[in-house]
């Protein structure tokens, strides 16, 4: 069976992509969870499973996988709807995929992800607001090309595993999502693998400061859902 190393739910983005990739498609693994180390980066903790030393990264056997995109290809050699089966549609999930994996770096910078807490952002920068134009500009492509209810018809995908953790930046940080693009992030909030992993967030007793401190300077940090 497949072990899927991943570190804390309501921190890790990255982890999130497999996981709920895995969970919504019923491709069986063991969650192998690490916890962020509390005052540094985790390459250290991660080097011993990981050869990169980041998380996520999948072990099958003897064969390593590392990187959220890596995974995903190495499964849809292996299993049936990572990818759209249709050519135009796949090539549309991979490239939305693609730039995701290497883009919206001020939206990924800015609103890190922090499931269980709700901040109300200071401002929302013009970087910020052409992030979340472009965003809202590709989920209406894919929706509207392929005809929903996911990003590249109707089947989740990896495309939509890919931008999960957007859905729960959005929520946490009550981005301004609306019309075609809020509906989608509802949609995604609503998988039983999402709510899986959020409620499961939720009751994570580890806290990194420079995370937190993070969000209280994006914003007034005006719930927090977590356990004490």
């Amino acid at each position: 069976m497949y072990e899927l190393f991943i570190a804390n739910k309501n921190y890790s983005s990255w982890s999130l992509r497999p996981w709920v990739l895995m969970k919504t498609l019923g491709i069986a693994f063991q969650e192998r969870l690490t916890p962020f180390p509390p005052s540094a980066p985790g390459r250290t903790v991660f080097k011993s499973f990981s050869p990169s030393g980041q998380v996520p990264c999948l072990i099958d056997g003897e064969t390593v996988v590392w990187d959220s995109l890596a995974i995903a290809e190495y499964l849809a050699e292996r299993h049936d709807g990572v990818w759209p089966k249709d050519a135009k549609a796949r090539a549309w999930a991979r490239s939305a995929s693609a730039e995701l994996h290497s883009g919206f770096t001020t939206l990924r910078s800015v609103c890190n992800m922090n499931c269980g807490i709700r901040v109300k952002p200071k401002e929302i920068s013009q970087a910020l607001q052409e992030d979340l134009a472009r965003l809202a500009e590709l989920w209406a492509d894919g929706l509207g090309k392929f005809g929903g209810p996911f990003l590249a018809g109707r089947d989740f995908s990896n495309v939509d595993a890919f931008y999960c953790p957007v859905a729960f930046r959005a929520q946490s940080y009550t981005l301004p999502l609306e019309g075609v693009a809020g509906a989608y992030v509802e949609l995604l909030l609503a998988l039983p693998a999402m709510r899986e992993w959020y409620e499961t967030g939720l009751k994570e007793t580890w806290r990194i400061e420079r995370y937190e401190d993070h969000a209280r300077e994006v914003g007034d940090v005006v719930a927090d859902y977590r356990v004490a």
